[in-house]
């Protein structure tokens, strides 16, 4: 560093942010044989490194920070932490970068004695904000202030919620805990946000700003790093808090740093705006004016700590960094921590007879100016330096080598979760800046490599997890193509699975497609429009090939539903005749009316051909011309039995059954029914096949599909709902019997074992036996219980009632009356008609019950 005598002029350069104040000062450094820049984080002074180096190569560049040091021999260009500066290197150009951070409670001392000792031989720059102007017109009079105003124009537009900031918005916040709830609730929304915060290793923070700069996400939620200069294309800057731990309390932010803040909106010649989101309170009127016109109260104090220090012993050292400047304009700053670990290192009394020499001293004072990374506590702190000088005092002077490789192996480690990655990053960092003290350790750039490959290796993988967490790439990719307004590449594979630029958003099953995306409208709008694309050609040739297909090709589902090829595709619906039902597509809404229509029609088509072939016996009694030969009385049955789905229980019907004469049973027999003992009936109905299609379409005619009554097939009995319809149970070949429903086949077979047992004991009362109970697959109790529906009384208890052995059951006596008339169908058909003639006829006299029963 020059000598105070021999430096050359000094300018100040005083201005809001984006007036280029950084660009005019390198610019400035490269036309000089020399030069040096302090700036005020690692990762701008990355930033300039690469800037610089690309311009001037990397052999005359050099990069220093506390954790990183690239200095090539023979160096001219210096970028630097204000911190670490190299107060020793003479440079023609020297440039501090933000000097208002003098103001700053922890950093501000090392800014303000770089403003008022750091200079060049040939040139000196000081930038900032114009706030500093009277701090440096009483404290550096001789330099030159040059105002410059901001490039574009910075205007508030007001608070606006998360969903709703607009594209290439930076969100501040100042916590990690905000900042990635923050970032977690716009992944959701909007696709994906770019994570920047101080505390990222540059490699971590170039990777992120990747993902915004290249517009992958457009979203940017940073704390406030990205004040210092950091220059991305953000167009507005959105304040989810005002408060911020600045490292000894929560406090709210002074108008001129929330102003340096929203200054990052709007780049170059294109204008910015700021505003507040979340449940910020809104900027009063007269922050929002000051922060527009970039009008803020001048400082009228900066941070200031003696440099001057007396290194001959530890109270020496202790009593001058406590001394006071004498200038009013120059505040002796609180105890930062350099000096709080100083203090409660001094405790110790062999640290304090190290102190006792200028070496032990200045040894010291270099521990515990390690810089705090890992935030934990003063605590913690204290034991990390006082072990790391306890090796240093030792015998040998330096850290041991399998010390330091313990440190490091612990920390290469890659598992964990975002806050585990970043808090072994920081620790990285403490032991690099360790590393980059080269008396410290044995083969320090050993050491000093071996930081660079942890500290690489955990930047990638908490960019990877940031990326994961934070990012949803199939969503971003399809906002970004319909912002666009570009056609989206995608593609269908033969398993239906829908890519869109790359990425799997859905299945196509059957018609219907089916994203695997959820998200905002805005999501789903750009998701709709590029499935669409992929999926129409697809959609028709399916609807075509439906609007051809067999019955072989197609299944009935119990729920009434179509499947083609194990994909839903339609639904029947009641249709004008319970035998004759519509059919309603699932899906297909991307393709033609034209081929939904043909679809739908060319189904249709061939369920009622299915139909007509499955449940032929129960059609031909539907049908007039089939029916035309009958005579009215036998006609009149045959429409009944059509009507409760080609069964009817015997004991309704019992008159007419009896009135009919042996002709007309037979041209009954003939067209497939069946007198049986409880039941009049179709057989080829009782066939699981035919029952279940036709218990299906009366539940689709009353538009109950999922109430349709549908028993495992085998079944011979089963538990009978009470409020169900009895037509439920015949139209699946079942009838109710008091507690159960009983399969008609089988209520057959029960007839013939009573009818057994009777002809056992003469004709009279029948005893019940095992067999009755095999038949229905019920138990002695549900049998009594239909025998009772069945028209039979027990007239003699068994010794067990748990068993059927020695009970004795009898046809219960039935009283004499009036047959009641039968109600007129309510469908209007020929056999409505015939139904009234029938009922206006006088009725017969009933049979003397005493009289022997006439064969059936």
């Amino acid at each position: 560093m020059a000598a105070m005598d021999v430096y050359g002029p000094l300018t100040a350069v005083l201005g809001p942010t984006n007036t280029g104040k950084t660009h005019l000062a390198v610019e400035r450094m490269l036309a000089r044989r020399s030069g040096m820049i302090g700036l005020p984080l690692r990762l701008l002074a990355r930033e300039v490194y690469d800037r610089i180096a690309k311009e001037k190569g990397f052999r005359a560049t050099a990069l220093v920070t506390g954790e990183e040091k690239i200095v090539p021999p023979g160096a001219r260009y210096f970028v630097c932490t204000v911190e670490a500066m190299p107060l020793d290197f003479e440079a023609a150009f020297v440039a501090i970068d933000e000097i208002q951070l003098a103001a700053d409670p922890e950093r501000g001392h090392v800014f303000t004695d770089r403003l008022l000792h750091a200079r060049g031989t040939e040139e000196t720059m000081l930038l900032g904000a114009e706030s500093m102007r009277p701090i440096l017109q009483h404290l550096v009079p001789d330099a030159q202030i040059i105002s410059r105003e901001r490039f574009s124009t910075l205007s508030y537009s007001g608070p606006a919620k998360l969903a709703r900031l607009p594209r290439r918005s930076a969100i501040v916040a100042f916590s990690s805990e905000s900042v990635y709830a923050i970032a977690e609730l716009i992944r959701r929304q909007r696709g994906g946000a770019a994570v920047v915060m101080g505390a990222l290793s540059p490699r971590t923070r170039n990777a992120q700003v990747g993902l915004y700069q290249s517009g992958e996400v457009d979203y940017l939620i940073a704390t406030d790093a990205i004040g210092m200069g950091l220059n991305m294309d953000v167009d507005h800057v959105a304040f989810a808090e005002r408060e911020k731990f600045d490292g000894r309390k929560r406090r709210r932010l002074f108008p001129h740093e929330l102003g340096q803040i929203a200054g990052r909106a709007g780049r170059f010649r294109q204008d910015g705006t700021f505003g507040e989101t979340g449940q910020t309170r809104p900027f009063e009127s007269e922050l929002i004016t000051a922060i527009e016109n970039h009008a803020f109260a001048y400082l009228d104090q900066v941070q200031w700590r003696n440099s001057a220090l007396d290194m001959r012993s530890l109270d020496g050292l202790l009593t001058s960094l406590s001394k006071n400047s004498g200038e009013k304009m120059l505040r002796r700053t609180r105890a930062a921590i350099d000096e709080q670990s100083l203090e409660l290192l001094a405790r110790d009394e062999a640290i304090t007879d190290l102190g006792r020499t200028r070496a032990g001293t200045a040894l010291i004072w270099d521990v515990c100016r390690i810089p705090d990374f890992r935030k934990v506590s003063l605590d913690a702190h204290v034991r990390l330096i006082g072990q790391i000088l306890g090796h240093l005092r030792g015998p040998h002077g330096h850290l041991p080598t399998d010390f330091m490789a313990a440190q490091f192996d612990r920390l290469d480690k890659l598992g964990g979760d975002v806050h585990v990655l970043s808090q072994r990053l920081s620790q990285v960092r403490t032991w690099a800046y360790v590393a980059h003290r080269g008396d410290w350790a044995q083969e320090a750039d050993v050491w000093r490599e071996r930081a660079r490959e942890v500290e690489d290796r955990l930047s990638d993988a908490l960019h990877d997890h940031l990326t994961q967490r934070f990012v949803d790439r199939r969503t971003a990719a399809l906002v970004k193509g319909l912002r666009a307004d570009k056609a989206l590449a995608t593609a269908l594979d033969q398993s239906g699975a829908v890519e869109v630029e790359g990425h799997t958003v859905g299945h196509l099953e059957g018609l219907t497609f089916k994203a695997d995306v959820e998200g905002s409208a805005l999501e789903a709008r750009a998701l709709r429009q590029a499935a669409e694309k992929a999926l129409r050609p697809e959609v028709n040739r399916r609807l075509g090939a439906l609007a051809h297909c067999t019955m072989d090709e197609i299944e009935l589902k119990p729920a009434a539903e179509l499947y083609w090829h194990d994909n839903r595709i339609a639904r029947l619906m009641p249709g004008s005749d319970p035998m004759k039902p519509a059919v309603a597509l699932i899906g297909g809404e991307l393709g033609a009316s034209e081929a939904r229509s043909r679809a739908q029609e060319g189904l249709e088509k061939r369920v009622r051909e299915y139909i007509a072939s499955v449940l032929t016996p129960l059609l031909v009694l539907q049908d007039n011309d089939a029916t035309s030969q009958l005579s009215g009385l036998a006609r009149g049955l045959a429409f009944r039995l059509a009507e409760n789905g080609g069964t009817i229980a015997r004991r309704e019907v019992e008159a007419d059954v009896r009135a009919l004469s042996p002709k007309e049973r037979r041209a009954l027999r003939q067209m497939g029914v069946r007198f049986g003992e409880y039941s009049i009936f179709l057989p080829a109905l009782i066939k699981p096949k035919q029952a279940r299609l036709a218990s299906l379409l009366r539940a689709v005619a009353a538009g109950t599909p999922e109430k349709a009554f549908l028993p495992a097939a085998g079944l011979m009995s089963v538990a009978a709902e009470p409020n169900r319809p009895a037509g439920d149970f015949g139209a699946a070949g079942f009838q109710r019997c008091g507690p159960l429903a009983v399969r008609i086949d089988m209520l057959e077979r029960l007839a013939n074992a009573i009818r057994e047992a009777r002809e056992a004991n003469q004709g009279k009362d029948f005893e019940l036996t095992p067999d009755m109970t095999s038949v229905l697959g019920c138990s002695v109790e549900d049998l009594r219980g239909v025998l009772s529906a069945l028209g039979y009384r027990r007239i003699k208890k068994g010794p067990d009632p748990e068993k059927a052995k020695g009970e004795r059951w009898a046809r219960r006596r039935m009283k004499s009356r009036p047959s009641r008339p039968r109600p007129a169908p309510v469908v209007e058909t020929p056999f409505a008609a015939l139904a009234e003639l029938k009922n206006a006829l006088p009725q017969q006299r009933p049979r003397n019950p005493g009289k022997k029963r006439q064969t059936r």
